[in-house]
């Protein structure tokens, strides 16, 4: 019996442990067991120091992410507004070359922001039902002169009124995210095809294009910021899929990828209701 109480007072203590809420074991008894509870102190403050320090690293790279935004900020305000007056008093000048580079830091300031709210856990989002319909259609309207560029169409289907619980426009930006990324995968005359349904442990939505797909040995790192695949094209910076991937995380939901094998790549993004 006594052995018994000794293996539940440990057991409990792990528990805590994994829930959170453990301490330090304050009583100590010279048994079979005191080796046992020696080592596993051992290693529950170990845990707790690691814990601690990836914490601290975190925060560190949230503010370094920030400081770089701001610092950027800056000087491409001032690049804008030297442009517009270029654009003003010398209106024959080709400014569209300086005006797009301008717009692709400009994004990546933004996003290096938007990444490090989201590390430092200070990302606002709204918790309120977001019809899915509605926000893929906002996404793909947001997107539409880049569309009517690359002559790629989105088809997305109505059917009904699917809800999520989460921020209509943070929502929309990973969609545009997604989005974009299969526009840019897509063959001239294209279509992005889009889908959607739930059940009662989530709502999913389906993304997908007629390109070539992902290659293989990229799919497990798509989601890991700044990484560019094999088959990347465009001047991305390799933030949009990451960015969507968090946008959705903070929702309770979660974004995942895949060839179709019929051909293209398709993103799959699940929202639990629970």
């Amino acid at each position: 019996r006594r052995k018994q109480k000794r293996i539940v007072e440990l057991t409990d203590y792990l528990e805590q442990v994994n829930m959170g809420t453990g301490g330090r074991i304050i009583q100590r008894l010279e048994d079979e067991f005191s080796g046992l509870q020696d080592e596993m102190d051992k290693t529950v403050t170990e845990l707790y120091e690691t814990r601690e320090s990836a914490v601290k690293d975190k925060i560190n790279f949230a503010d370094n992410l920030a400081n770089i935004a701001h610092q950027l900020k800056t000087p491409i305000t001032a690049a804008f507004l030297s442009l517009q007056l270029m654009e003003k008093e010398m209106p024959g000048m080709h400014t569209e070359t300086i005006k797009k580079p301008l717009e692709r830091l400009n994004h990546l300031e933004e996003s290096l922001l938007t990444l490090s709210k989201i590390d430092a856990g200070i990302l606002h989002l709204e918790h309120s039902p977001v019809d899915i319909y509605t926000a893929l259609n906002l996404a793909a309207e947001n997107l539409s002169d880049l569309l009517k560029q690359k002559n790629v169409t989105v088809e997305i289907p109505d059917k009904g009124c699917i809800e999520i619980i989460g921020d209509l426009e943070w929502s929309m930006e990973a969609l545009m995210n997604l989005m974009k990324n299969c526009m840019e995968h897509s063959p001239t005359a294209g279509t992005i095809h889009c889908d959607y349904g739930s059940n009662p442990l989530y709502a999913e939505i389906f993304i997908w294009d007629e390109g070539d797909g992902f290659a293989p040995e990229d799919i497990p790192h798509l989601f890991q910021r700044f990484y560019r695949g094999k088959r990347s094209v465009g001047d991305g910076m390799g933030i949009g899929l990451s960015l969507a991937q968090s946008i959705f995380e903070l929702q309770n939901g979660n974004i995942t990828a895949r060839n179709l094998p019929s051909g293209g790549a398709c993103f799959e993004i699940r929202v639990y209701s629970h």
